[in-house]
């Protein structure tokens, strides 16, 4: 017999990824919440390709802002 149901886990991961999905950029703030109690591969891995991009960019333009007033 097979069971074709999903656990609750599974479930709530495939709605956390449509989530993701349907609203890319705006997950940033579950994904620093969720890494803040985790390491740096949980919240690259929730943040996807698109906010991993962003997050790198703010961190060189900070870098630099600090660098040329400081």
């Amino acid at each position: 017999m097979r069971d074709d149901r999903e656990s609750s886990e599974q479930r709530r991961e495939r709605l956390r990824q449509e989530e993701s999905k349907r609203h890319p950029a705006g997950n940033l703030k579950d994904a620093s919440d969720r890494a803040s109690g985790g390491n740096l591969a949980d919240l690259a891995g929730s943040l996807g390709w698109k906010g991993l991009g962003i997050l790198i960019l703010l961190f060189i333009v900070g870098v630099a802002a600090g660098l040329v007033f400081f």
